[in-house]
């Protein structure tokens, strides 16, 4: 299977689709809210793929390049 080269970019502008942070951007999700999930597991979907690269962006620092990439 090939890598989506425009996964960062869906990631950049993926919303919270359900719940306390519905609508909310990935990339803006709460840190304590990704680090909840990263503890419980994140969903075996595209989704969880999505919130778990979030995740990485924001522990690495890099939430202001991803967030370039919006479509806003």
């Amino acid at each position: 299977m090939q890598p989506d080269p425009k996964f960062i970019e869906k990631v950049a502008n993926a919303k919270m689709p359900f719940g306390k942070y519905k609508g909310y951007y990935l990339i803006d999700l709460p840190e304590y809210y990704l680090v909840w999930y990263r503890n419980k597991g994140f969903p075996k979907n595209k989704l969880g793929l999505m919130m778990e690269s979030a995740f990485e962006i924001r522990r690495n620092g890099l939430e202001d390049l991803v967030k370039r990439l919006q479509n806003k």
